[in-house]
């Protein structure tokens, strides 16, 4: 319980407190004129001046609620607190005074803890003198307290609801990046690697074989722009000032050139990969080791995009993980098999098992192959095969539900 209190009363301002803006100057100007027009139209108005004058001049109290929330509170109830003890007129009586109920609904809205606690105190202080000095009946007093309360609990209500929508709003956020983290390491990673171990070859054989020097130059080069163009997909897709240009229009100081545009045209028009895409995993392979083949069985129209896309990714970089790490690898088999519920990916090498890859915890590869199976409601396994070599398997729904 203490814990509890400490909790409360530790309690920070909540981030992004409004400003005082036009629309609360509006209402002040608004409540100063009913005020006026009820003093005008009431003629059994009690101490009528004084009343007019407390009611319009605790009414800015309306425009700093939000950002001085204790020091209003502070104001408008010390004030009519003092006043009445002072003049022995009573509190002022006009319906406009209404008003002062959203300086406790602002406190626990946008105060903090130590605010709230030490406002609160100050409007049961004002409840309490108003109790003892004007003799309400016992039903005012608890209806009184019962309003008082209730907006001091709506305010922490809205403060809990905004609080826990800025607590989603982060969650959003870091599996966002998450995401994006996958996507990088899938992408430009194995574009990467590919263009490591084609550098490799040629430095190899630059010495005996020319001209298999600047083919390896020439896949560099495509891998490169490969790299390139994701990267910039990517990055597209993360502004969205770029994407909701698109349907405005292209904006005036947009970059011109050939290459913008080509890179435009990948992130504006290229669809999210595909199951079919695998095929393309093969045909870059070209006559490098290990060789790549593809097989694709079974109904892979209507699957989930997600899924599609998860299927090309961990294929993609189980492919990656293949080169790298299997030693006298000459092969990676890749089959994709489809039914009427669930879509299955293996991929496997003809490598050496001892040692498959270097001791120690998992890679972001593998980390990221598994996350996109599970967010999927799936699943995926990476291990040695009996027969030798290495295997990833991985089963989906074709739906993409999330577990």
């Amino acid at each position: 319980m203490l814990a509890l209190l400490r909790s409360g009363w530790d309690e920070p301002r909540p981030p992004h407190v409004p400003p005082p803006a036009w629309r609360d100057w509006a209402l002040a100007g608004v409540l100063a004129a009913l005020a006026v027009l009820e003093a005008a139209l009431r003629p059994d108005l009690p101490w009528r001046a004084l009343s007019l004058i407390l009611t319009v001049a605790l009414v800015p109290t309306v425009v700093w609620r939000r950002t001085r929330p204790l020091l209003m509170v502070a104001i408008a109830f010390g004030v009519l607190s003092v006043v009445p003890l002072l003049t022995r007129c009573g509190c002022p009586d006009t319906s406009t005074m209404a008003y002062a109920l959203l300086l406790p609904y602002s406190l626990f809205r946008w105060g903090t803890g130590r605010e709230a606690v030490i406002g609160l105190a100050v409007v049961v202080a004002k409840l309490g003198l108003w109790a003892v000095f004007d003799s309400p009946g016992a039903s005012d007093v608890v209806a009184g307290f019962a309003v008082v309360f209730s907006v001091a609990a709506l305010g922490g209500a809205f403060r809990y609801r905004a609080g826990a929508r800025l607590r989603e709003l982060d969650q959003i956020k870091l599996l966002e990046r998450e995401q994006l983290a996958r996507d990088l390491h899938d992408t430009v990673a194995h574009h990467v690697s590919a263009m490591a171990i084609r550098a490799q070859a040629g430095l190899a054989v630059s010495a005996s074989q020319p001209g298999a020097a600047a083919d390896a130059l020439h896949v560099i080069e495509a891998e490169a722009s490969r790299a390139l163009a994701e990267m910039r997909a990517m990055v597209r897709v993360l502004r969205r000032d770029e994407r909701t240009d698109q349907q405005t229009g292209r904006k005036a100081d947009r970059r011109t050139g050939q290459a913008a545009d080509q890179a435009d045209q990948v992130v504006d028009l290229a669809p999210g990969r595909r199951v079919a895409d695998l095929e393309g995993l093969a045909s870059r392979a070209g006559g490098s080791t290990p060789r790549v083949e593809v097989e694709i069985r079974g109904d892979v129209d209507g699957l989930a995009p997600p899924v599609e896309a998860a299927i090309y990714r961990i294929a993609q970089e189980s492919i990656t993980n293949a080169r790298r790490h299997a030693r006298h690898a000459t092969r990676v088999d890749v089959r994709v098999t489809a039914d009427d519920t669930s879509v299955s990916l293996r991929v496997s090498d003809d490598g050496d098992t001892s040692p498959v890859r270097p001791p120690g915890p998992p890679g972001y590869g593998l980390v990221g192959m598994t996350e996109r199976a599970e967010l999927l409601g799936g699943t995926c396994h990476a291990g040695p095969a009996p027969g030798g070599g290495w295997v990833v398997t991985a089963v989906l729904p074709r739906t993409g539900a999330a577990t």
